[in-house]
């Protein structure tokens, strides 16, 4: 195997200040990479700020003799993203990866979830991720190289009971994802996400401890880190990953069926005589943009 190393890369790293986010900077910065560690310091529910989380993990990496700079924007505004990828270029010079970490939690259940719990937790994950990745992929596209990691979730993916806010906003991610990679695939800037299962604080009174023991955000972080490596060419693939298990999961178009010509009427009737068809999964595989979904109604068309 050749090692992976980042000499001369520099790395944001939103959230950065605890849980997964403190171990992708740790171990960035531990091959080489310079860091932005961005963190407000916020609590799990995204209220308050505290400087100190930042400047801790800022302190581990700079004790070992890593580089890296504090950032204590929040992600959540357009103004904060430009701040935190202009941290990075008046320190470092550029940006060449971007890891969208940050994320809180305001978990109710559907009848129970108010308009400041949606947008509290859409502003964070989305917006967030959003307003950190524009100015980031300037930069990249700018010199010709980039690598962007998003952090999905199995309950966004998958269903998860309470959530609808933060399974909402993690499916964003995906979509996010899909624009990213399209759009920077001319200029070798990859994007992908990532479904984590980790130890954290988003986690910790969700789990027995016996399990949490073994979820370690260290388990995580090397597919991270081989994502945003010069090794990869992989992009727009979603990654489950917990524990010491990786594996892919895709969105997938079928074949299905054609009812009709495209001239006549179709009665609702026909299409529950079809459902075994439509339904099916048979032969499904993903698809490389939504113009090659289109290849399935050349016969009406």
């Amino acid at each position: 195997m050749n090692d992976i190393r980042f000499d001369n890369r520099i790395a944001i790293v939103t959230g950065a200040g605890s849980g997964l986010g403190r171990c992708y900077a740790l171990e960035f910065a531990k091959r080489g990479a310079r860091v932005v560690v961005n963190d407000p310091g916020g609590a799990l529910d995204g209220s308050g700020n505290n400087a100190a989380a930042a400047d801790k993990v800022v302190a581990e990496i700079t004790a070992t003799g890593g580089k890296a700079v504090a950032s204590y924007d929040s992600v959540a505004s357009v103004e904060g993203g430009k701040n935190i990828v202009r941290t990075a270029v008046e320190a470092f010079g550029t940006v060449d990866i971007l890891v969208n970490n940050a994320g809180i939690l305001r978990d109710k259940s559907m009848l129970k979830l108010t308009e400041d719990d949606w947008d509290a937790v859409m502003n964070v994950h989305v917006k967030g991720a959003f307003c950190v990745t524009q100015p980031a992929f300037a930069v990249m596209k700018e010199k010709g190289y980039g690598r962007i990691v998003n952090t999905t979730s199995g309950a966004g993916l998958y269903g998860n009971f309470g959530q609808a806010n933060y399974i909402a906003a993690k499916m964003a991610l995906v979509g996010l994802m899909n624009s990213v990679a399209t759009e920077g695939a001319k200029s070798n800037i990859l994007c992908n996400c990532i479904a984590p299962v980790a130890a954290s604080r988003m986690t910790e009174n969700l789990m027995p401890q016996e399990m949490l023991a073994k979820l370690k955000p260290e388990f995580i972080a090397p597919l991270v880190l081989y994502l945003c490596s010069e090794n990869s060419k992989t992009s727009k693939m979603i990654f489950n990953c917990a524990a010491g298990w990786f594996s892919r999961t895709e969105v997938l178009c079928a074949q299905g069926t054609v009812i009709g010509d495209g001239k006549r009427d179709i009665a609702p009737e026909e299409v529950a005589d079809a459902w075994d068809i439509i339904a099916s999964l048979e032969n499904a595989r993903p698809l490389s943009s939504v113009v090659e979904s289109f290849s399935y109604l050349s016969g009406v068309l």
